[in-house]
């Protein structure tokens, strides 16, 4: 389902905002910390056994979100000389990952009723 999702998703962008970055892993990365963030809360709050860490976390967002389609695309904006775009991505998707992350953890926090320190 995860690669799936993937594959809907990505289009989608493609057809709104084109191919000139890699919006779609940009963005499918993105989402995928947040529902990790999320998933992750409320994997330790309501003490689930590890079958769901395995459904979710490792199934279903291991197959929606990939890193090596990150590199690669930043690999390949390099070499076309986009530096800029290059160099926007691989700090941009790491700064906006790990802030949709903690909105995650933020928003599953508040869902429960748990004080997010």
């Amino acid at each position: 389902m995860g690669a799936n999702a993937r594959y809907i998703v990505g289009n989608w962008v493609k057809d709104r905002w084109g191919s000139d970055f890699p919006y779609g892993t940009f963005l499918i990365n993105i989402t995928g910390c947040f529902i990790l963030g999320v998933f992750g809360t409320f994997l330790v709050r309501f003490a689930w056994n590890d079958t769901w860490r395995l459904l979710i976390a490792v199934g279903f967002v291991g197959a929606y979100t990939t890193f090596s389609t990150f590199e690669y695309e930043s690999l390949l904006l390099i070499s076309d000389g986009a530096w800029g775009k290059a160099l926007l991505n691989l700090v941009g998707s790491v700064v906006a990952g790990f802030i949709a992350a903690y909105l995650g953890v933020i928003v599953a926090r508040l869902a429960v009723g748990t004080p997010h320190s």
